[in-house]
């Protein structure tokens, strides 16, 4: 039998109705989960999110996290763009000889070949072959003849379209391209495929070759020591 008198019924919805939990209710009226919910099971806190709810809005919010954080990182990573290009196009030192020949000797040293025999640099990067090449046609007077290029590459590269494409990047002639050697690998096997397979540049000087490693060598000596 339900004893309780019709007024503290009628607070406990008006509670209700203000916001407080089952568990705040059963404190503030000292009345029993089971009996208040006979009293106020028709009602819903202010503000309460059903399971439902909660979900469609989480479906709605997290594209808009994503952009969010996505912004964030674009705008941080313009920022050190902003501040990279002006130290780089203040500094001097580009225009300076003997500074490009140490940035080229410490590019050969991390990607050249360093055994017997001429030049030879071999890499997947477009932009860090160019560098490269770049740097050695500004840094040394040398023969373009002697310049050879070599392609690895796999079953999905087309020959053609990738030969034009460093030929073009390299400003080499394709007649300088050597016979291009397609790396087996299976066609069923995931793997991580490159935007232009693997060029290597190649010029025949061990001389110039010894001179660039050593010029690496000792400014690592000498930066090493300070």
């Amino acid at each position: 039998m339900d004893h309780w008198p019709e007024e503290v019924k009628l607070r406990a919805r008006k509670l209700r109705k203000e916001g407080l939990s089952y568990g705040e209710l059963t404190k503030k009226l000292n009345v029993s989960k089971s009996t208040l919910h006979s009293w106020i099971y028709d009602l819903k806190r202010p503000q309460y999110i059903t399971e439902e709810q909660k979900r469609k809005h989480l479906e709605k919010i997290r594209p808009l996290a994503r952009i969010a954080i996505k912004k964030k990182k674009e705008d941080r990573l313009n920022k050190i763009k902003d501040k990279v290009d002006k130290e780089v196009k203040s500094c001097l030192l580009l225009k300076n000889i003997d500074y490009l020949k140490s940035i080229l000797s410490m590019l050969y040293w991390a990607e050249g070949a360093k055994g017997r025999g001429g030049i030879s640099f071999v890499n997947t990067d477009p932009k860090l072959a160019l560098l490269f090449l770049t740097l050695f046609r500004k840094c040394y007077l040398i023969d373009e003849d002697k310049l050879r290029v070599r392609l690895y590459l796999h079953y999905y590269h087309k020959i053609k379209e990738t030969k034009s494409f460093w030929s073009g990047l390299l400003n080499i002639s394709e007649s300088k391209f050597g016979k291009i050697y397609i790396k087996p690998r299976s066609k069923t096997k995931k793997f991580r495929q490159n935007f232009m397979g693997i060029c290597s540049i190649r010029y025949h000087s061990e001389d110039l070759k010894n001179e660039i490693l050593e010029r690496a060598y000792f400014l690592a000596d000498s930066i090493n020591k300070n």
